[in-house]
């Protein structure tokens, strides 16, 4: 399925619980909806959500944008190339998602980059968003250099470093490599639930969003004149895993104490990833974020 914003078409995928509360996935840097674990949308539905996911403009299967000379997200975090497009851009197509799915609002769960784009999205259409989850992300309202103290670089650069053959087989390897180089050090790594995701988005999309480093420029690069943390209205769940190899627990906190009405809950033994062992904990804590709305009617 698909919604559209202006040029652009966003493909998003219903994940089951029709008749709970609506609760939109958002993900990652260059990671598509195929990389929501199956088993993690199924303990939201148990929470009671209709959770549906998508992909951000140059990731899976929406719409791709003009190419550019950058090429490196690095260099695009620091300012290089002209954006093609603007972090409000992004916020806008998960609201033509809402609108495709007709719902005059939801909940939101954002991961890594998508969380502080979810925290945008709260921002600037705070009358569309319920409550908002931000999971592993750092605070959206920091500037390119500001956010440099919060990553761990070492990681970030051996990612960076890997280098895997062209062709299916090397997209799949280099897929799980990631999956493996973010995983929780408290809770074993399930790397056929890893190869299995990347063979699916594989499958869906013909290309592997972890690999396609101007597209992944492109996002990185996004420039945002919105709104302050501080302004957030909604209630508000921070996420961060102990142990998380590219944001510091510090951007947990620091998202935390920014937003007025905000519970941060630090993850013992987790890392940039959701392993299985904290789906139960972390749908129920998004649950008593949603219960703090209060019953809302659709329409």
């Amino acid at each position: 399925m698909f919604a559209r914003n202006g040029d652009v078409e966003i493909a998003y995928e219903d994940l089951g619980g029709a008749g709970g509360d609506p609760l939109l996935l958002v993900m990652g840097l260059g990671a598509s909806r195929f990389w929501w674990p199956p088993g993690f949308a199924d303990a939201l539905v148990g929470a009671g959500f209709h959770v549906v996911a998508y992909d951000h403009r140059d990731a899976g299967e929406s719409s791709r944008l003009p190419e550019t000379s950058v090429r490196n997200p690095f260099v695009a975090l620091a300012g290089g190339g002209r954006p093609v497009y603007s972090s409000e851009d992004m916020t806008d197509d998960a609201v033509a998602v809402l609108d495709a799915l007709g719902w005059d609002s939801a909940h939101l769960f954002g991961h890594s980059m998508g969380g502080l784009l979810a925290q945008r999205i709260a921002l600037r259409h705070p009358g569309r968003v319920r409550s908002l989850t931000s999971s592993g992300a750092l605070p959206s309202d920091v500037g390119r250099l500001q956010m440099l103290r919060y990553l761990r670089f070492g990681t970030v650069f051996r990612l960076a470093r890997m280098r895997f053959p062209e062709g299916h087989g090397g997209d799949v390897a280099a897929g799980v490599a990631l999956a493996r180089a973010i995983a929780s050090p408290g809770y074993p790594f399930d790397e056929p639930a890893a190869r299995a995701m990347a063979e699916r988005e594989l499958a869906a999309c013909g290309v592997s969003g972890i690999r396609d480093n101007r597209a992944q420029s492109r996002q990185i690069g996004v420039t945002w004149s919105g709104g302050r943390l501080a302004d957030l209205r909604v209630p508000a769940l921070v996420l961060h895993g102990e142990d998380d190899q590219i944001g510091r627990p510090a951007a947990g906190r620091a998202t935390a104490r920014a937003i007025r009405d905000s519970t941060l809950v630090v993850l013992a033994g987790v890392g940039h990833d959701l392993p299985s062992g904290v789906w139960p904990r972390v749908a129920r804590e998004v649950r008593a974020v949603a219960d703090r709305v209060g019953p809302r009617v659709e329409g």
